[in-house]
This record gives C-alpha cells, sequence and structure tokens, in this order.
C-alpha cells in the first residue's frame, strides 16, 4: 500500500508540475496591465511591469520585445528568459503613435 500511495503522489505532484508550465500565457506588451504583465513574465515583478506601462505611455507602443530592454531594470537577459511569452501587438491601435 505505501508503494502504490508513494507512486500515487509522485504522479499527482508530476501533473501539477506540468500543468504550471503549460499555464504561463503569452502577454501582449502594448496592451497588458502592470498585474498581467508581472503574472505572465518571469523575473517582472510589480515595479518592473510598472516601469514597462510607463515606458510604453512616454515612448509609444513597442515595436519589438527587444525594445523592452531599454525599460529600466530590464536587460536583453530577461526578455529572452521571457521571449516565448512575449507578444508584439497593437502598435498601431496606440493613440500615442498618432
Amino acid at each position: 500500500m505505501n508503494k502504490l500511495a508513494l507512486v500515487l503522489k509522485s504522479l499527482v505532484l508530476s501533473l501539477m508540475l506540468a500543468a504550471s508550465a503549460f499555464a504561463a500565457d503569452k502577454v501582449d506588451i502594448n496592451r497588458a496591465d502592470a498585474a498581467a504583465l508581472a503574472a505572465a513574465l518571469n523575473g517582472v515583478g510589480q515595479a518592473k511591469a510598472e516601469a514597462i506601462v510607463a515606458y510604453r505611455k512616454e515612448n509609444g507602443p513597442f515595436k519589438s520585445a527587444d525594445q523592452l530592454a531599454q525599460v529600466k531594470g530590464i536587460g536583453l537577459k530577461l526578455v529572452e528568459k521571457n521571449r516565448d511569452r512575449i507578444v508584439v501587438g497593437g502598435a498601431e491601435a496606440s493613440p500615442a503613435t498618432r
């Protein structure tokens, strides 16, 4: 019985870890608010997420994910770490570019 319980616990733990890996959503850096950015991007907390939003408001929409590295506190390593989660959309809809 102990072996069966151990196998079941291991299976449940494996499924939980796999689910969390697949739960990582993509985030549009031109439309997301600070809370969504902080939740979706690894290594980005509330302060960095707010800096991303502030940069976007001051400079207009991002044209590429690499442009995130121009935000204070965000470097190319952090961008690379999150590249598969970053979507650059909505650039044409932003009033800052008009």
